[in-house]
């Protein structure tokens, strides 16, 4: 077993198990990927202020998400196909975070159904949703999700047109694969992952196949979806969406101040400052740049999170530092689980608690909670100075 220290081990690890296709589809973002890039590097531009003789025992990085306690403000974000990366992938995953003492949040794409994960663990987890065309489809989901017990519902709300991602393209991305020459050649190169997934009879997509009407296999699957993301998208689908639902709200996908401020006026019970892990709009702006003016604009009125671009624990204290109640990682988390399953998500989070731990400890707090921007180096325009 190999000794890892970093979620970059982990990564490398996942490379070498997990087949080509679904790597990519993880480890990859939308047209020249800029976006994809700075959500991880714009990070390093923030530097941290160390402080010494201050008394470091009894640290605690508990903080509260929605209502809840938690271990650490770290939640598994929504990612689709895990349970291509790993066998019962979103199961898995669940498990762990309970685990762990953080929340899990199934995407609507999942492999694992809802009621798979909900089968699987003891305690709530939270509900990814798409607004899409077929609203009867979507009112039953949540109907689903409410009989699953679970404590919050995640709507992504910058998915109206897909953004194209080139390698998906390219790889010919399906669940389960399309069996062509090179990916077959690849799988074989995979063994691990193809015994696994041999073994498991979840291969499709759990919380649609059997639970949309005309939709019996994947060729099926697959002209659906296509046509189910909807560009006619508004602030007002959040209502009757809280009215079906009668549980905690969380907008992801804003990346604009008055996105924000529009995301306050729905009634939404947080919000998440993302750019879907830079695999919509290319050239938009980092995460971790947008969120100190949203933080301004509206973190008085509504919990702001972050998502996109997380890799270590030093990552989740300047984005606490700069505002946000909360933090997502996505890719952090699918390293680990396609490099060893529900050990591997152990693993990613174990790293990041530690890391955030000795951090935080050296800048000279004890509790998460009462981390400030004055524990933090900020350039001067690092948030810009735009026409």
């Amino acid at each position: 077993m190999p000794v890892i220290t970093n979620i970059e081990d982990l990564r490398q690890l996942y490379q070498r198990r997990v087949p080509k296709m679904f790597y990519d589809y993880a480890e990859s973002g939308s047209w020249s990927e800029q976006t994809f890039r700075e959500n991880t590097s714009d990070f390093s531009e923030i530097y941290l202020r160390q402080k010494v003789a201050v008394d470091m025992t009894n640290r605690s990085m508990a903080m509260p998400m929605v209502g809840q306690d938690y271990k650490m403000p770290v939640a598994l974000a929504p990612v689709g196909l895990a349970g291509m990366q790993h066998p019962d992938g979103e199961i898995k995953a669940a498990k762990a975070a309970e685990k762990f003492g953080v929340p899990f949040t199934l995407s609507t794409m999942s492999i694992c159904s809802l009621e798979d994960v909900a089968e699987h663990t003891s305690k709530p987890f939270w509900m990814q949703l798409y607004v899409l065309h077929n609203r009867d489809f979507m009112g039953r989901l949540i109907d689903r999700a409410k009989a699953a017990g679970c404590s919050a519902l995640v709507l992504t709300y910058d998915l109206q047109v897909l953004g194209q991602r080139h390698k998906d393209i390219k790889n010919g991305l399906s669940a389960p694969p399309k069996l062509t020459f090179a990916s077959m050649i690849n799988i074989a190169m995979k063994q691990r992952w193809a015994w696994g997934m041999a073994g498991t009879k979840r291969r499709n997509f759990g919380n649609l196949v059997g639970h949309v009407e005309g939709v019996a296999d994947m060729a099926d699957l697959g002209a659906w979806t296509a046509e189910q993301f909807d560009p006619t998208l508004s602030w007002d689908e959040v209502a009757w969406i809280k009215e079906r639902w009668d549980g905690p709200i969380i907008l992801k996908g804003i990346l604009d101040v008055e996105d924000a401020r529009m995301a306050v006026k729905t009634g939404a019970d947080a919000i998440i400052v993302s750019n879907h892990g830079g695999r919509q709009l290319d050239g938009a702006l980092s995460s971790i740049r947008m969120l100190q003016p949203i933080v301004d604009a509206v973190g008085d009125q509504i919990e702001v999170h972050l998502d996109s671009g997380i890799r270590s624990g030093q990552d989740v204290l300047k984005a606490i530092a700069m505002g946000a109640k909360g933090t997502m990682i996505g890719r952090a988390y699918i390293y680990g689980l396609g490099a060893m399953g529900e050990a591997g998500v152990t693993t990613a989070l174990d790293v990041i608690h530690a890391e955030l731990d000795t951090s935080m400890a050296l800048c000279g707090e004890r509790i998460l909670a009462n981390v400030t921007r004055d524990n933090l180096l900020i350039p001067r325009d690092f948030n810009g100075n735009w026409q």
